[in-house]
């Protein structure tokens, strides 16, 4: 779509100066700018449909979503259920949130991937050669007004580890950790996948970190304050105090008060926190 648009824009474009100057052959693909601009378009195709293959989620990834579908309620807690109900949500997000921020995520996530992609090809060598498997795990997450996701980071653990349960409750990782994934991990090198889960809409730089699908205690708890409103993100308030080393109830209170908060400023402020936390390893496991 986006290559769609500006291809025909910038013949648009050419059409109306070949109108000005009397057809002398503005359309000619001959001319350096001309094969450059058109070489860059065609670049961009091919890297966007390439990253759809390999990216794409199911259509029906929410046909079985128990928190959108009241006959599957029964198999979340009581206090789940009441949440659930009409009337909870205290809080809206705001006009930067609504119109915004995703524009401004989007451009800055398609650039980043553009500008690492020699970063992701490394990364993915040396995770097979450390540990041969997939380079890119993915794993079923809560978004948006509870919608389901599949977000993807670059492999870290050994391919028996399990794949469902909260890295706080997996006790020692060491057992599971590859040599690659300690260091990926600690300087958070496995969350640039992401970057395209923020591409198509799915993610932000910035907001609550998605729950798993199965963590039904946070997915409960933020919905008591509406957070789930909210567009999950790569990073946030919550994580950049304490992370993973953080209750249940303290995260979502965090969460709560980014709801409030959250600003194009702020947003800024959580960035360069986040940034400062990752050279410091602050957080990390």
């Amino acid at each position: 779509m986006l290559c769609r648009y500006y291809a025909s824009d910038y013949f648009r474009c050419k059409l109306q100066r070949l109108r000005e100057n009397g057809g002398q052959g503005v359309l000619a693909l001959t001319e350096r700018d001309d094969m450059l601009i058109f070489g860059v378009l065609v670049a961009l195709f091919i890297i966007l449909k390439i990253l759809t293959v390999v990216f794409d989620d199911p259509a029906d990834l929410d046909a079985e979503n128990p928190y959108l579908c009241p006959d599957r309620w029964a198999v979340l807690p009581e206090d789940m259920r009441s949440v659930l109900m009409p009337g909870h949500k205290e809080e809206k997000t705001c006009f930067y949130d609504r119109f915004v921020k995703k524009g401004i995520a989007q451009i800055f996530s398609f650039i980043g991937i553009l500008c690492l992609i020699p970063l992701f090809v490394l990364t993915a060598l040396f995770i097979v050669a450390d540990d041969p498997g997939p380079v890119i795990f993915k794993q079923k997450r809560v978004g948006k007004d509870m919608k389901l996701f599949y977000l993807h980071k670059f492999r870290s653990l050994k391919t028996s580890a399990p794949c469902e349960v909260p890295t706080h409750q997996m006790g020692d990782m060491r057992k599971y950790m590859t040599r690659v994934g300690s260091f990926i991990r600690r300087t958070s090198l496995d969350e640039l996948p992401q970057l395209w889960d923020i591409f198509r809409g799915k993610m932000s730089v910035i907001g609550p970190r998605p729950a798993l699908w199965n963590q039904a205690d946070l997915v409960a708890a933020r919905e008591r304050h509406g957070v789930n409103a909210l567009v999950p993100g790569l990073t946030g308030w919550a994580q950049i105090n304490g992370r993973d080393n953080i209750g249940i109830s303290e995260k979502a209170e965090l969460d709560y008060e980014y709801l409030r908060r959250e600003s194009f400023f702020f947003d800024m402020k959580c960035f360069f926190l986040t940034i400062r936390a990752v050279i410091i390893g602050e957080g990390a496991r």
